[in-house]
């Protein structure tokens, strides 16, 4: 459907600027006409329609929000949502942000709020930007016409989310590029260090000691055949992502994963903290928990902790309670669910739904701050004792030289 480019003054008497689809110029002035704007100008809009921008347009199609962005949105309409229309506010929005894909984006939301539609009703023009939760909390403010205090709270829950990944995305990297930059030192050491020494003892007559003789062994193969190993690690890499394809095995790696002594805990802590989190919200909004953990749901990877939400989702349609259906589910900490059951039963459950969150969160931050002081030193000694075996498988033959030349 065509774009049509506009300014126009609204019955406040303030100039208005945006873009409408329309199938003709008079149905795109009909539409301003029923909303009581006066037109000072109409024109189509430049560019192909529903074709977009080199800048705006990603690899694989149009570039969403991505969580950054979209945090930033939603607190700065819960900033002008409570002193400016929200058309308004969303131009304001859209003009103050520099990124092109960005701007068509907001854009498009606002051109739908401007043809009458409702808000969560627009941002359905853009589903991988504005995911259904997000929709679903953004109907919830506009039916009780608490938009500007919802959107707030959304913006606390996007900032505390975004917090809680960065905290593990750098618990994670730090043990992980250490780990990467032992074993490249290593295999370059083995590479093109060792073949270079060990030449030296070629025309030795005497037995290398056994040590020297696997280093020697190790550097042959990795010299001779590091292409070959890396197409092994590279094929054994695509058919692993094909299995997990596979639901079966997906559940089964998964169920592995949360079974794992570090990793499998943060994976728990961190689910049930944003679980917390995201429904204390969505209790505090007055939406019912049945479909907000059927929204959460399907953000949720590891497919163990979907199928628990699932059931958790059923447990409650046939009339259970939100803490034993956790209890139940057997993959939340035991303090969530006694948190659970105080607010269910005081009638506080979003404030107690709230600390159980922070609580966690705190309990993820300690947890992985101690877990990483432990890793740190173990990487590092593991690398040292490596790097001696190989200097020790050096030395040995020549001190085995000296002794011999000192008889």
């Amino acid at each position: 459907m065509p774009e049509f480019a506009y300014t126009a003054i609204d019955p406040k008497g303030r100039e208005k600027t945006g873009r409408l689809a329309a199938a003709s110029d008079d149905a795109a002035r009909a539409k301003l006409t029923e909303r009581n704007f006066y037109i000072v100008k109409m024109e189509a809009a430049q560019g192909k329609p529903g074709k977009q921008s080199k800048e705006s347009a990603g690899l694989f199609g149009p570039k969403k929000l991505t969580s950054k962005e979209l945090t930033l949105f939603t607190r700065q309409l819960s900033s002008l949502a409570q002193v400016s229309p929200l058309e308004e506010a969303l131009r304001l929005i859209g003009n103050q942000n520099e990124k092109p894909h960005v701007q068509q984006r907001i854009a498009t939301v606002h051109g739908g709020v401007i043809e009458g539609q409702r808000l969560s009703e627009a941002m359905r023009r853009e589903p991988k930007s504005f995911p259904p939760l997000y929709r679903a909390m953004i109907a919830a403010g506009e039916s009780s016409g608490t938009l500007p205090d919802i959107t707030e709270r959304l913006a606390d829950l996007l900032e505390r989310q975004a917090e809680l990944r960065g905290k593990l995305i750098g618990t994670l990297a730090y043990p992980a590029v250490l780990a990467l930059v032992s074993v490249i030192v290593v295999a370059l050491l083995m590479i093109a260090v060792v073949p270079k020494v060990v030449e030296q003892f070629d025309d030795v007559n005497q037995q290398l000691p056994l040590v020297t003789r696997i280093v020697i062994g190790i550097s042959g193969f990795l010299a001779d055949w590091w292409w070959a190993i890396a197409i092994v690690i590279g094929v054994a890499l695509v058919i692993g992502w094909r299995a997990l394809k596979e639901p079966q095995l997906k559940y089964r790696f998964d169920g592995f994963l949360l079974r794992l002594p570090f990793f499998g805990r943060l994976l728990r802590d961190l689910h049930a903290a944003r679980l917390a989190r995201t429904l204390s919200t969505m209790v505090a909004s007055r939406l019912p928990i049945i479909e907000g953990l059927r929204l959460t749901t399907e953000t949720i990877n590891n497919s163990v902790l979907r199928k628990a939400s699932e059931d958790m989702v059923e447990a409650i349609r046939g009339g259970g309670s939100l803490s034993t259906a956790l209890k139940n589910s057997g993959v939340f900490p035991p303090m969530l669910v006694y948190m659970t059951s105080s607010g269910e039963a005081s009638g506080q459950l979003d404030d107690m739904l709230a600390r159980a969150a922070g609580y966690l969160e705190r309990e993820f931050d300690n947890f992985s701050s101690t877990a990483l002081s432990l890793l740190e030193p173990l990487i590092i000694v593991a690398l040292g004792g490596l790097v001696a075996v190989v200097i020790l498988a050096i030395l040995l033959p020549i001190l085995q030289l000296q002794n011999l030349a000192g008889l």
